[in-house]
């Protein structure tokens, strides 16, 4: 571990907490980098749901960081084995880093199957057991560039006790001290950088231990797990964030499971998280939604650069669109809930709707298609409906990721967090 490439150089540190800067030397040979703050590329067994690699990569500014799980993957292990090439060649994935991450983050797992020894993941088939040697081998099947440890995760629920939390946090360190034993003596995993986990559920005194003792390891970077959207308050999270950040480097990157809300992605930035899992564009594809909040925060259209221009939605279309995610918000940190940052586009005043998603989008969806036809695409079940939406949703989502990047160049946080919360309609939950 010692020989580790990945490194991360800050460009600039806002009000001591927010970063920005570049994570280089990724990959085997080190020849990729990733914008900080930014987020991984989501996908279901190496491919972004719903589209060809093709149609992906007609996108600009993908991350060039793939994120692939062990949920998916699990149950092709003979398979990969036999292929002997890595996950990334069977997959046809050619220029990307590959994160190997252990659950998918859009899909919640079922609690109460972890042990000592083991933790279990769902696949199509069913549940897997792994203990750290299945684990560790999957890990040299699949060939990733950075992997995160194996840990127990089941305390992010608010009934988990102070006992169990306890527990979780020392499996976890277990688990890491394995992985790195065995990591260390593998051929196949040499130049593999991994990344410890960091547990404590919502006591805030585990939060700090499990921080600082992983820290002491040879890790590459840490994954801050249990925070995720259902899981608590967005001011606990801060708070709990905040407590772990003091205990950990400040050259080592630090990766948020299970936030992808703008307004929590913001919130997370500010208190010093890193990167993200970019799966919330697939959420909303999934609910038939397009991502439809503001994030442009420069007045010359040639300087938004990354950016798509603002959202232009009329003001009596927000109020309505208000009414209708009225139920969203009741439990906003419901994942399967539609979201105040989206359109739900199988609602019927769509149907004679002939503008663009977004106004100024350049996503191919944008550009070519209308509210009416995707609309119509919805209501019919059309395959083709889930491709032009996730082409916008992803577009829109990483765009959000640059305008990001460009307010912490620019002192314009304040103006970004104006354009997203003012335009996103939340001014509903500030009241309540």
């Amino acid at each position: 571990m010692a020989g580790s490439r990945m490194q991360l150089e800050l460009s600039r540190v806002v009000q001591g907490r927010s970063r920005l800067g570049v994570l280089k030397g990724l990959g085997r040979t080190g020849q990729h980098s990733l914008e900080i703050p930014g987020c991984l590329l989501y996908t279901h067994f190496g491919t972004v749901p719903h589209l060809t690699q093709d149609t992906l990569h007609t996108l600009i500014s993908l991350p060039s960081v793939t994120q692939i799980t062990l949920s998916h993957i699990a149950e092709h292990q003979e398979v990969l084995e036999e292929f002997k090439d890595g996950f990334r060649k069977f997959a046809g994935l050619h220029d990307t880093v590959l994160y190997c991450s252990l659950h998918d983050p859009a899909t919640p797992s079922p609690t109460g199957y972890t042990t000592n020894k083991t933790v279990s993941v769902w696949g199509s088939g069913g549940r897997i057991e792994l203990t750290v040697a299945k684990f560790m081998a999957l890990q040299k099947t699949v060939q990733p560039d950075w992997y995160q440890s194996m840990y127990d995760g089941e305390t992010w629920q608010n009934s988990a006790s102070r006992k169990r939390v306890r527990k979780s946090v020392d499996r976890t360190l277990a688990h890491l001290d394995e992985c790195l034993l065995v990591h260390q003596k593998s051929k196949e995993l040499e130049g593999v950088e991994v990344f410890g986990v960091v547990e404590g559920g919502d006591i805030l005194e585990e939060r700090v231990r499990s921080a600082r003792e992983t820290a002491k390891r040879p890790v590459a970077g840490f994954c801050l797990d249990g925070l995720q959207t259902g899981s608590m308050d967005q001011t606990l999270r801060t708070q709990l964030i905040t407590a772990m950040i003091k205990e950990l480097p400040e050259d080592k990157p630090r990766l948020l499971h299970g936030v992808g809300r703008p307004d929590e992605v913001l919130a997370c930035v500010e208190a010093g998280v890193d990167l993200f899992e970019s799966f919330f564009p697939f959420l909303a594809t999934e609910r038939g939604c397009a991502l439809s909040f503001g994030f442009d925060i420069s007045t010359d259209p040639e300087r938004a650069g990354r950016a798509p221009p603002a959202v232009l939605e009329l003001n009596e279309e927000k109020e309505t669109a208000g009414e209708s995610q009225q139920n969203g918000d009741l439990n906003r940190h419901d994942q399967t809930q539609m979201t105040p940052f989206e359109m739900n586009l199988k609602e019927k005043r769509y149907q004679d709707d002939f503008r663009p998603l977004v106004e100024g989008c350049g996503c191919y969806c944008c550009k070519n298609h209308q509210r009416a036809y995707l609309h119509h695409l919805l209501v019919t079940n059309e395959l083709l409906a889930g491709v032009l939406l996730m082409i916008h949703n992803t577009a829109h989502y990483h765009g959000f990721f640059g305008a990001l990047r460009e307010a912490l160049a620019t002192d314009k946080l304040d103006v970004l967090k104006k354009r997203v919360l003012g335009d996103g309609g939340l001014q509903t939950e500030r009241k309540e």
